[in-house]
Parts: structure tokens; sequence; C-alpha cells
């Protein structure tokens, strides 16, 4: 019977501490392509994985101050420019009735923004991916850890990274086929 391709292997820790100091290994062995799954939010691991840096909060903040700008222009272009009603003697450009509108225009743009960039930039929707193959994995969702190095890596060997993981010390060693 032939073997199914091969997405990466699969290591299972018990605790947040093991998973980082795991991370943090793999990366000093010069593993580049590797991730961690946990059912918290660990904030060292981003750094035990050196991830860079998201550019949502660039994209949102120019979303919001375009989205400022662009409504604010055109309250203005409305009101003094294209269609001047001058009631009461009061002047054509009043831009403090702009601010409510604007204000919310910044923030609707700003809020489609980070939508649209998160499911973008995280690559959804996903319905399937290759580590949810590893029996073990429905554990990642309560109380378990664990760490994916990807066959893309160019570092990957089969038997030195099952070595490798297995110095770690984890629970079990698995590999994820695609």
């Amino acid at each position: 019977m032939p073997r199914k391709p091969l997405y990466g292997l699969m290591a299972e820790f018990s605790t947040p501490e093991e998973l980082v100091q795991a991370a943090h290994r793999t990366h000093e062995e010069g593993y580049r392509k590797f991730d961690a799954f946990s059912p918290i939010p660990i904030e060292e691991l981003h750094h035990a994985m050196h991830l860079k840096d998201s550019p949502l909060p660039k994209f949102v903040i120019t979303a919001g101050i375009l989205g400022c700008l662009g409504m604010f222009g055109f309250l203005y272009w409305i009101s003094a420019i294209d269609y001047p009603l001058n009631v009461g003697g009061r002047p054509l450009y009043s831009w403090p009735s702009f601010i409510p509108v604007t204000y919310e225009i910044t923030v609707l743009s700003a809020g489609l923004t980070t939508v649209a960039s998160l499911l973008l930039l995280c690559g959804f929707p996903m319905p399937y991916h290759p580590v949810f193959n590893v029996p073990r994995f429905k554990l990642a969702s309560r109380d378990k850890f664990f760490l994916c190095i990807e066959a893309e890596d160019p570092k990957f060997d089969l038997q030195r990274t099952k070595e490798f993981l297995a110095s770690l010390r984890p629970y079990e060693v698995s590999e994820v086929e695609i």
C-alpha cells in the first residue's frame, strides 16, 4: 500500500513551559517552518518562535485615517461645493456637524478592514488542516500542547527531525499525513 504524503511531524507536550522550551530549541536547531498549538494564549511562545509582527495594525490605522479624511472631505464637498444651502445665515462649511458621521465612518472602515485583513492574513476560510489527521490532536483544544515541524522546511529530514523531537521529551511524536 503506498504511503500518504507527509505534512510534517508533531510532538505533544503536557505543559505550556515545555511547549515554549521546545519552540525555542526548534528555532535554535534551525527549523523555520513550524507551528505551535495551544488551548490557551502563551505570550512567550510568540518570542520563542521568533514570529514577525503582523501588518494588521498598519492596515487598520491606514483604513481608519482614509475613512476619516474621505468622509470629512465628502461632507465638505456636499455642503460647500456641490449643494450649498445657506439656512439662517449659517456658514456653508460648518465642520462641527461633520464630526459624528466622520467618527462613525472612521470606526466602520477600521473595523471592516480588521475583519477582511484578518481573514486574508490567516488564510481563512480553511475548513481542513492536516494536523486534524493526528488522533490525539483533539486534545489541543482542552489541555495538551503541540509543536508541528512541516516537511517543507529546508532542514526537514524524517529520521533526524523525529530524533530531534524525541530529544525534547514529548509525550508522543506523530507523523502528520496530508
